[in-house]
């Protein structure tokens, strides 16, 4: 299992908690990915939103590009993935900026490929906002032109969203053939774009049983395309504590609705512009990306024992909230990684022998 995180762009994950500790500023995210290459975190995940749709329209949120290129000169070992919204970023542009980075970077880049679903954000930014299918349509063009620009010495393209004519990009990434291209998506629509033209698929928290029949799906997607396999992450929110009791004691109070409610106009849009296979709840509002759904709350042995559970259900990578982060990621590394590690390698011992 690789252990990546969600970096706190927008000042934290709780929609029920308005001061988390952990402000959206180059100074506390800078010092959070260093940090996490020290103690054991493989990956850092920048979400990319102008507003911020967690604390309310108003509170400060980081950009996610310029971030980027910042922490890539700063980390060493951490692989950045950025999410990319296509219908805020023309193609061969974005292909040319990624490139420039990930050379920054040592060939650590990596593409979160987002269908955009925000309409309220999209209005105010003055960016056409598409509906669901459409967007997956505009997605592919964009891909392929991302993947032509990085992959030829000339590239041109005609359709009906982008026309690129004989453009050059160079210096070309450093990772080869390309820098790994993940996306999630729930609807038929977005099940087979990435099946056909993605390297991984992300998915938004849920049980381990769950998981399993996900990454089954598109497995057997891939097959029948005969291409090679891909890998598969999932969002979980962490809550690690001494006791069961006390890390329910912290669930009831980060789910608590009544502390706040300024990002809940926000949560709505996104219900309604995205196809999820499964009804969401208040408790799914509370924390961002159904990351509680995972079941990451318990002692260290408890966390430790379900990531071994995804790891069987074809888990390569949990992209991991925790708040207040930098404290709980510490305390992550140190008491739950290690188990999560003991146990994979007993694992491989009895399949081995097996």
């Amino acid at each position: 299992m690789r252990f990546g995180y969600w970096l706190p762009m927008f000042g934290g994950w709780l929609r029920n908690v308005d001061d988390e500790g952990m402000e959206a500023s180059w100074e506390y995210v800078s010092r959070l990915a260093r940090r996490s290459e020290e103690i054991g975190f493989d990956l850092t995940l920048l979400a990319e939103l102008n507003l911020n749709d967690i604390k309310g329209m108003d509170a400060p949120s980081l950009d996610a590009w310029s971030t980027a290129a910042a922490l890539a000169a700063v980390t060493r070992r951490l692989e950045l993935m950025v999410a990319v919204r296509p219908t805020f970023h023309e193609p061969a542009l974005l292909a040319k900026q990624a490139a420039n980075i990930d050379r920054i970077s040592q060939g650590r880049l990596s593409l979160n490929v987002v269908s955009s679903w925000w309409a309220t954000e999209a209005r105010k930014y003055g960016i056409r906002f598409d509906d669901h299918d459409e967007r997956y349509a505009r997605t592919a063009e964009w891909l392929q032109v991302v993947n032509g620009m990085w992959s030829e010495e000339e590239f041109s393209f005609s359709g009906r969203y982008y026309e690129v004519e004989d453009a050059i990009l160079e210096p070309k990434p450093l990772q080869s053939p390309r820098p790994t291209l993940y996306a999630g998506g729930e609807s038929p629509a977005g099940k087979a774009l990435i099946s056909s033209r993605c390297d991984a698929w992300l998915t938004h928290g849920d049980p381990p049983e769950v998981i399993g029949k996900k990454v089954a799906e598109m497995t057997a997607r891939r097959e029948a395309l005969e291409l090679p396999p891909m890998s598969y992450g999932a969002a979980g929110y962490a809550v690690v504590r001494p006791t069961e009791a006390e890390a329910q004691r912290e669930l009831e109070r980060i789910t608590n609705v009544r502390q706040s409610a300024r990002g809940f106009a926000n949560y709505q849009d996104w219900v309604r512009n995205t196809k999820l296979e499964r009804k969401v709840s208040l408790k799914d509002y509370s924390v961002s990306n159904r990351g509680l759904r995972s079941g990451l709350v318990g002692t260290p042995e408890q966390v430790a024992e379900q990531i071994l559970e995804f790891e069987k259900a074809g888990l390569d990578l949990l992209l991991l909230q925790f708040s207040p982060q930098h404290e709980e990621m510490e305390r992550f590394a140190e008491e739950v990684i290690p188990l999560v590690r003991q146990g994979s390698a007993r694992a491989l011992e009895v399949g081995g022998l097996a």
